[in-house]
């Protein structure tokens, strides 16, 4: 990984949305016939978490915009240490 990731808390609006989106996972594995692990897990701001079917899986290169960066704060920075370290799948 060549970035560090968003912290939770952040809000995006990825590429040809409209709705703004809040993080509030990383490193997310979606369990399919074939896992497939995502950088973020969102949900609708400032709605917040409604039902799993408005819950969204999406990789930092999806995001058009980040309208806000979520707190950080030493005990986010050592984990990212551990973020960094997890390989996708």
């Amino acid at each position: 990984m060549t970035q560090q990731l968003l912290p939770n808390g952040s809000i995006v609006i990825l590429k040809q949305g409209e709705k703004k989106l809040v993080i509030y996972g990383r490193k997310q594995i979606l369990a399919l016939e074939q896992p497939q692990m995502f950088d973020y897990l969102a949900c609708p701001y400032p709605e917040g978490y409604v039902s799993p079917e408005f819950a969204y899986v999406f990789n930092h290169e999806d995001i058009q915009d980040i309208i806000f960066t979520g707190y950080q704060d030493e005990e986010e920075e050592q984990f990212q240490t551990v973020l960094a370290e997890t390989k996708a799948t």
